[in-house]
């Protein structure tokens, strides 16, 4: 590893590229829509961390193989408050694994535990919530059918697991997203995995990170039918309330994984509930654009994320930890490629207090 260096402010990634002005997203090169229409997750896995695509197979046993958790790390999820959050007992769980917590520079096999054995400890906090027993990995799923085996205690159909994994594929990476860029800072310091993986929960659990697809369905049930969709936008606005699901930082186009989205959910959710999102979606972009001609808000991927994420059976605490999962792909590829630059990040800042000053009573 090269010797650290300070560094201001870092750009340089050959992770994933986002261009807001274009609204083209790709992982190491290949936009969203060929991925998430060729690759399964645990190949995406393969693909951000191993720059390119990887042997699906061998992603799947190494994944099952890291699945189990340790007896002592599910004493220390068991002994959480009951009022605890699924996000908040996640991020303690990840701070107490102990292979992937302490040691630094984080490896890749330290990424893989992680990836692992997150969807086991979220769907035994969600049932520990439920007042349900938890239910063991089933070495036949792959990935994303197995989290939502242990979430659901039966076997899930095939088509709520292939749009569940279609929301992983498409929520795997970001680039520098507010949770990244939490977890490059803290590996910036040579701190190690665990504490990085918490900075970034802590960032991704805001309203204004991944914690807006809740907020989208209590929207659409305030609403409740297609014929109330406009005054309740017009009222909301007029309140001057945010609209969840539009508007992103980034795009100034429509955001490719909301087209993508809104196919995958009209596959699997009820019709009526499409077309009350549908309606709102398109009454919502009609008085954002005229309430905002120069600031575009366009769809974003929590608006339709949130109704597939329902139409799969995810109950809505379950959704902002769901992103998470997803996420960890994208965060062990960041992980590994901050640690091998090895520079110190330390953002700049335009200070705007008072000039300088003599010390003492003035006038």
């Amino acid at each position: 590893m090269p010797s650290g260096s300070l560094a201001s402010e870092f750009g340089d990634t050959a992770i994933t590229s986002v261009d807001g002005g274009r609204g083209v997203l790709a992982y190491r090169g290949y936009r969203i829509e060929d991925v998430v229409h060729h690759l399964g997750y645990e190949s995406v896995v393969g693909l951000l961390l191993d720059d390119g695509p990887s042997d699906a197979a061998r992603i799947v046993a190494e994944l099952r193989d890291r699945r189990a958790s340790p007896t002592e790390l599910e004493s220390v999820l068991d002994a959480l408050p009951s009022e605890t959050s699924i996000i908040d007992g996640y991020r303690t769980a990840v701070s107490a694994m102990n292979d992937v917590a302490q040691v630094s520079p984080p490896t890749r096999l330290q990424g893989m535990s992680l990836i692992a054995r997150s969807p086991p400890i979220v769907a035994r906090l969600y049932r520990r919530s439920a007042g349900k027993p938890p239910v063991e990995p089933d070495p036949r799923l792959g990935h994303v059918a197995n989290f939502l085996w242990m979430v659901e205690g039966e076997p899930p159909p095939a088509e709520r697991s292939r749009a569940l994994e279609r929301y992983f594929v498409l929520l795997a990476d970001h680039g520098i997203s507010a949770s990244t860029f939490a977890l490059r800072i803290v590996l910036s310091t040579r701190s190690d995995l665990a504490s990085a993986v918490a900075a970034a929960l802590g960032a991704l659990k805001g309203p204004l990170h991944g914690g807006a697809p809740p907020e989208v369905l209590e929207m659409l049930d305030a609403v409740g039918s297609e014929s109330e969709v406009e005054d309740w936008i017009d009222s909301a606005l007029a309140r001057k309330e945010r609209l969840f699901g539009f508007g992103h930082p980034t795009y100034r186009v429509e955001d490719p994984r909301a087209a993508l989205l809104r196919a995958f959910a009209k596959e699997v959710a009820a019709p009526a509930r499409y077309a009350l999102a549908r309606r709102f979606e398109e009454v919502a972009l009609a008085r954002l654009a005229a309430r905002y001609p120069d600031a575009p808000r366009r769809t974003n991927v929590d608006f339709y994320g949130a109704v597939l994420l329902e139409a799969v059976g995810l109950p809505r605490a379950l959704f902002t930890p769901t992103f998470a999962l997803a996420r960890t792909a994208g965060w062990t590829a960041h992980a590994l490629e901050q640690v091998s630059q090895d520079r110190l990040v330390r953002p700049p800042e335009r200070y705007v207090g008072p000039p300088l000053r003599p010390w003492g009573p003035t006038g």
